[in-house]
């Protein structure tokens, strides 16, 4: 998926409208300063948006799939990310000027079938058997130089299940890619 430097700074923008809006801060971004005119901007694939509060992660949520246009995928998981992580207490105003925001926009999912097919770096990964799913971003195995192994024994993990679920047959494996940037490298 191909994705210019002008929806992603349109994204951006706003995600970090989204969360001013709620939080009733100033923000220097306006709707109508936004160009989305851009036909990705209406296309449905799935989106994550990740907070991080001097480095740290502070909310990330996303949608799996494509069930909205990416425009309001990205304002909706802006406002999840911020506000309903259930991780975290709800960001304050206080912080908003403090925070990074970066988003993964996802290709479609697609089965493993030899884990020898998984590229860390570049696939993220979903593990599923029975009800217990994880998702783990293609940058998580990235940002803690995990390899292959690590990285399919931490999205088990995510979902709840034993490190070595992943190795089991009646477990399901996916894997999709990601165009992701932040405000760090867009800006």
């Amino acid at each position: 998926m191909n994705v210019s430097e002008s929806v992603k700074a349109g994204l951006l923008k706003i995600a970090r409208l989204t969360i001013a809006e709620e939080l009733s801060v100033p923000c220097e971004y306006s709707e109508q300063s936004i160009d989305t005119s851009d036909p990705l901007y209406l296309q449905k694939c799935g989106a994550f948006v990740t907070l991080h509060l001097n480095g740290d992660l502070r909310g990330c949520i996303g949608y799996i799939v494509g069930i909205k246009p990416l425009l309001q995928a990205v304002k909706d998981m802006s406002y999840s990310a911020a506000f309903r992580d259930p991780r975290f207490l709800p960001l304050k105003a206080e912080e908003f000027d403090k925070i990074d925001i970066e988003i993964s926009v996802l290709s479609p999912i697609s089965e493993v079938k030899d884990v020898e097919e998984i590229a860390t770096g570049r696939d993220g990964l979903i593990v599923s058997n029975g009800n217990q799913s994880g998702l783990l971003l293609p940058q998580v195995a990235t940002e803690n130089n995990w390899d292959r192994q690590t990285f399919l024994q931490h999205t088990c993990m995510k979902a709840g299940m034993d490190p070595e679920a992943w190795k089991d047959e009646s477990t399901i494996i996916e894997k999709f890619t990601a165009v992701i940037f932040g405000e760090k490298n867009v800006f």
